[in-house]
């Protein structure tokens, strides 16, 4: 079978996924027998170009590098929902921009793929902080796939571990570095640096946005143990419900006096849970040295995972970045395959 993929949102992520796509396209197919044709793609900026029998990758491409926009090819018009349907999509990868208010217009574009039948891999956190379980419930009422391995750690496939790779286990409590622009500012403040210098570092580089107070003060954070308490615990709890502290007033003091402790201040995220329901935070804290969270620096990511079977597991791996976070839609789409 032949999947028609559309792609809604064609920033650093869309873009990345396409790259990825067009330059695995024989790999794909030979090793996962996942062969495609990119049929929609629709971008707030750039526009909605549509070929039912599937845009020439190679010339979207050299556009999107070169001028940034589609400019080599006539634009389509219409809502989603309906150039959806025209294009014959199989599955929608949505990577509009986040918005943790109302999720939208991810949200909306969600709804309109599943209801038409059409599965849909996101990296949006929006849609699912707001309506995680109406999205599910729709996609089992019509009978398709709703995947977002991307939306907690980017490319590191912890959902996909806990879901498959733990079969059995029962997950006890989890916690873990899910931001990686508080990490790295931290990182550069146990180096020395203090928290203004760290900031000013981490936005120079691009991991911080104009505006960091999603990351600084633990909001990033905070949505993401609302997404894990569903798929650990199967609870609903809104990002209010999440005991919440960033690291805005953390000193060079501090960090000094954790580090005599033989500590490390790291931005935690977890839920903790016992036979009075689950506790969900994100706060800073001193771990131990030895503590396989203490080792990661940088803006990396890590989890740990504490269950009855295997103990405790930790996953480390990227948080963020382009390419990682397509791998994520990408690896989503093949498991959708299979």
């Amino acid at each position: 079978m032949k999947h028609k993929i559309a792609l809604a949102g064609c920033g650093n992520v869309g873009t990345a996924l396409l790259e990825i796509l067009h330059e695995k396209k024989k790999e794909l197919k030979d090793k996962y027998a996942f062969e495609y044709e990119v049929v929609l793609i629709r971008d707030l900026m750039k526009g909605t170009i549509m070929n039912d029998l599937g845009l020439d990758m190679g010339t979207v491409l050299g556009e999107l590098h070169e001028r940034n926009s589609f400019g080599a090819f006539e634009q389509a018009s219409g809502p989603l929902g309906e150039l959806l349907k025209r294009s014959g999509a199989t599955v929608l990868a949505e990577c509009t921009p986040t918005n943790l208010k109302t999720g939208e217009p991810g949200l909306s574009h969600i709804r309109d793929a599943l209801a038409a039948g059409i599965n849909v891999t996101t990296t949006n956190k929006g849609p699912l902080a707001v309506a995680f379980d109406e999205l599910t419930a729709a996609a089992e009422r019509n009978g398709v796939k709703f995947l977002y391995e991307g939306v907690v750690m980017s490319g590191t496939p912890i959902i996909d571990m806990v879901k498959n790779g733990m079969a059995g286990c029962s997950v006890l409590g989890v916690e873990g570095i899910l931001n990686g622009t508080t990490n790295f500012i931290l990182t550069k403040m146990t180096d020395g640096a203090t928290y203004h210098e760290a900031l000013a570092e981490a936005t120079e580089l691009g991991y911080a946005e104009a505006d960091p107070s999603g990351d600084v003060e633990g909001w990033d954070a905070a949505v993401k143990v609302v997404i894990l308490a569903k798929i650990l615990f199967g609870q609903s709890i809104q990002v209010k419900d999440v005991a919440r502290l960033g690291i805005t007033q953390i000193t060079p003091q501090q960090i000094a006096s954790a580090s005599k402790n033989g500590n490390v201040m790291k931005l935690i995220a977890g839920i903790d849970f016992d036979t009075f329901g689950i506790h969900p935070y994100v706060m800073p804290r001193e771990i131990a040295a030895s503590h396989p969270l203490a080792q990661v620096g940088g803006a990396v990511n890590a989890i740990t995972v504490k269950t009855d079977n295997l103990g405790e597991v930790t996953l480390t791996g990227p948080g963020a970045g382009r390419r990682e976070t397509g791998q994520a839609l990408l690896s989503d789409m093949i498991r959708m395959s299979r």
